[in-house]
């Protein structure tokens, strides 16, 4: 009968749970020989890991190694529970603050009424405004492919109509029985010419 690696506990259905490996050598798993130590309350220089360890028990703290391939390997004494929840804190504000792009979809034929062009037109200018990108696409139904330089044409008049607004990221390009282009809303931090 083989034996579990981790000890028994009934709680987790007769075993213990896995505990995660810290991401930072920490205290006594700092490996090696001479550190360079930096950290408010000490003197920033190279230590032997010993008297930095000794150092971080005598301030109730712990000794991180931040930068292991650093020669000799940078260490910090800091709480390390605080450090992480400082981490995780800034990685979230980060990516609450990365604005997601969409990409909106308006479709054609290559018969599209002048008036649903200028609709649809609005449309992605609104899409345009919100900072999404916005790919069109011309829909070749049955023989309607004969008239794919219908297609390009108006595609390349949309773009034209919408170029206060957006530059052309992909030039119309045929895929099957679509023609696509991409249009991509212009920087806002630019000024005129």
């Amino acid at each position: 009968m083989a034996t579990s690696p981790r000890p028994f506990n009934p709680r987790y259905g007769g075993r213990a749970p896995f505990k995660r490996e810290p991401e930072h050598s920490i205290n006594e798993r700092v490996k090696h020989q001479d550190i360079r130590l930096v950290g408010e309350n000490i003197v920033p220089g190279v230590y032997t890991t010993q008297q930095a360890l000794n150092m971080a028990i005598e301030q109730g703290l712990d000794l991180v190694e931040i930068s292991p391939n650093a020669v000799p390997p940078v260490c910090r004494i800091i709480d390390y529970n605080k450090f992480l929840y400082e981490k995780k804190r800034k990685e979230k504000e980060i990516k609450a603050h990365a604005k997601k792009v969409e990409v909106k979809e308006i479709r054609f034929t290559p018969n599209t009424d002048e008036h649903d062009v200028e609709f649809k037109a609005k449309h992605a200018e609104s899409f345009l405004k919100e900072g999404n990108k916005v790919r069109t696409f011309v829909m070749f139904k049955g023989r309607a492919i004969v008239f794919k330089e219908r297609g390009e044409l108006l595609l390349l008049q949309f773009a034209d109509r919408l170029k206060e607004s957006a530059i052309v990221e992909q030039l119309p390009t045929l895929e099957g029985k679509r023609m696509f282009m991409t249009l991509a809303p212009k920087s806002k931090n630019k000024k005129p010419a």
